[in-house]
């Protein structure tokens, strides 16, 4: 992917300058032919050139507007073309680890009682979703972040996620064809609910339909008895002046509902009129998988939005001032073009949350696809049925740039993992747990193979005192303990654990005899998992399985290869690294 993104940045760089030149030309060719229209037409009037002045003006005005329109299009895909080429560049930017400067990162979706996020890095400063999201909606985001939040409802859904990923990820155009569509309707995160809220809504002009039709026959009766008047048909002007005085009055009652409804409307859509190329983007594309296919249907809504649009620009005369006021009396102007907008809200409505439920469900496959992409050598997990599974081949931290590889067997089974200090001890742990996120989000993941049930992970790896809340860093780590042991009860069978340095916060004596009743009361629960320590004693409980990373001395230098071996640990380093860092022992 790296090439691939370095010559579509290229490519778009190079058009973003040919078309920023074709702007500044365009721009100028505009003042020209406005100064001439408005030469010749003041020419013209003041009898500098003959009359064949005003045809001049004309003429030249027409190619002003011509020029005009033109601009505003090479603007827009100047903006397209910008957007493009971010889109690559964020690629690059991932591919060279420089992924953490993202600024979305999940902060919102940070949750100290969540039982895994913020201990496995799913949300925040160089977390998963840092560098996983590449959505553009706050929908889009919203579902994504639900995915790794917690498991899929099913084996089949994971299946199908995996599927439509996999798709995507061959369709690199269509992946940022989408994004950047939706990043030129809406800079900043467009979020469709305030749009869906307003379309879901209740119908703000009912009490004034009876001024619908008022709105068709006022304005044309007023201009018939106006011309009957200035022909000497009618011998006065009284039945046009009651008409239009009956035109005011209407405007006038019916001002504070159309208020209503214009501000309603301008402060829900968001800009969601400009969606109309991102949906035309997904109606375009052939999918081949039936879930995309499903997708593709449920957002077929470019048409329907470009309607809205064109309605939406005609009641947008009322953002005008003093020119709206003298329109919307001479027309009712309000009075056609809200009722319009009220008669799509209602045929389409209904349709309108299904629009965008399926154009996130598309950005967030889509973003799974990137991950697909860029990382080839990531595998789809195998989803299966029975309790308690996790058999990995060469599994690594999916967020290290260069991972070491460690094959990991927990079905049915409690590990105790020792080791040196910064051994690798916690990373694994935290590989098996964000792996396994991974793969019941249907993402691939960092390994060879992986075998895994549809597991709930539960950790206590980083507990924090709360001094706002009075709460000591035992009791705190007490409290977590609690939580994931009955959340393993609750799971029967399909729970997995993953503890680092249990219960720190008390003496040596009470700490090993209560990690020992834990570890067997999790066992009895059915659970998996793993658990790291320093209290060899907690080797010698009954029905666990021993491992150990260890370290070695070169040079003065403590080294470690990250290789996972059976047994328990023979070697420590606390004392080596107090030593080595001055510390008179």
């Amino acid at each position: 992917m790296e090439e691939t993104y370095r010559q579509r940045l290229k490519h778009f760089e190079e058009r973003t300058r040919a078309l920023d030149k074709k702007s500044a030309a365009l721009a100028n060719g505009r003042l020209l032919f406005f100064l001439l229209a408005a030469g010749f037409a003041l020419a013209t009037t003041f009898n500098k050139v003959p009359s064949w002045g005003w045809a001049i003006a004309g003429v030249t005005f027409v190619i002003f507007l011509g020029l005009a329109t033109w601009h505003t299009r090479v603007i827009d895909e100047e903006r397209r073309s910008k957007a493009s080429a971010a889109l690559n560049q964020r690629g690059l930017d991932r591919l060279a680890g420089a992924w953490t400067k993202f600024t979305a990162r999940g902060d919102p979706f940070l949750s100290a009682d969540h039982l895994y996020t913020p201990d496995l890095d799913v949300f925040g400063q160089g977390s998963l979703f840092q560098r996983l999201d590449e959505t553009a909606t706050k929908a889009g985001e919203r579902l994504l972040a639900s995915w790794l939040l917690g498991p899929a409802p099913s084996a089949e859904e994971i299946v199908s996620r995996q599927t439509a990923a996999a798709e995507l990820a061959r369709h690199v155009d269509f992946r940022q064809a989408l994004l950047t569509e939706a990043r030129v309707a809406s800079e900043d995160r467009a979020d469709p609910s305030r749009f869906i809220a307003w379309v879901e809504g209740p119908a703000l002009l009912r009490g004034i339909r009876w001024a619908r039709p008022l709105a068709f026959v006022l304005p044309l009766l007023t201009l018939t008895l106006g011309m009957l008047t200035q022909y000497d048909v009618l011998p006065s002007p009284l039945f046009a002046t009651l008409s239009f005085g009956a035109q005011m009055l209407v405007a006038g009652v019916t001002w504070a509902a159309c208020s209503k409804f214009y501000g309603s409307l301008t402060d829900g859509h968001g800009g969601f009129v400009r969606f109309e190329r991102t949906f035309a983007a997904v109606t375009a594309q052939p999918f081949e998988g039936a879930r995309l296919k499903g997708l593709r249907e449920k957002a077929g809504a470019s048409t329907k939005l470009a309607r809205f649009g064109r309605l939406f620009s005609f009641a947008e005369l009322r953002s005008s001032g003093q020119y709206h006021a003298v329109i919307n009396v001479l027309l009712l102007w309000d009075l056609h073009w809200l009722f319009r907008l009220e008669d799509w809200r209602v045929s389409e409505g209904k349709n309108v949350r299904e629009w965008f439920d399926a154009l996130a469900e598309l950005e967030a496959l889509a973003a799974i696809g990137t991950w697909v992409a860029e990382r080839p050598g990531d595998t789809f997990p195998e989803i299966v049925a029975e309790p308690a599974v996790f058999e990995a081949k060469a599994l690594g931290h999916p967020l290290l740039r260069e991972p070491v590889m460690n094959d990991v067997s927990l079905s049915r089974q409690v590990w105790v993992i020792t080791g040196s200090n910064m051994s690798g001890k916690t990373t694994l742990l935290r590989a098996v747990g964000l792996n396994t996120v991974m793969a019941l989000a249907g993402m691939p993941v960092c390994a060879s193979s992986l075998k895994v049930s549809m597991l709930a992970p539960m950790t206590s790896m980083r507990v924090k005192d709360s001094l706002e809340r009075g709460v000591s860093y035992f009791y705190a780590e007490v409290q977590r303990i609690k939580a994931v042991l009955d959340a393993a009860k609750e799971k029967k069978g399909h729970a997995l654990f993953l503890l680092d340095e249990l219960l720190m916060g008390t003496n040596t004596k009470e700490r090993q005899i209560a990690s020992r009743r834990l570890i067997e009361l999790l066992r009895d629960a059915g659970a998996i998992g793993g658990v790291t320590t320093h209290d060899l004693v907690l080797t010698e409980t009954g029905g666990v399985k021993n491992v150990h990373f260890r370290d070695d001395v070169k040079g003065g230098q403590m080294v470690f290869d990250y290789r996972l071996r059976d047994g328990v640990v023979e070697t420590t380093n606390a004392l080596r690294l107090l030593e080595a860092a001055g510390v008179p022992l």
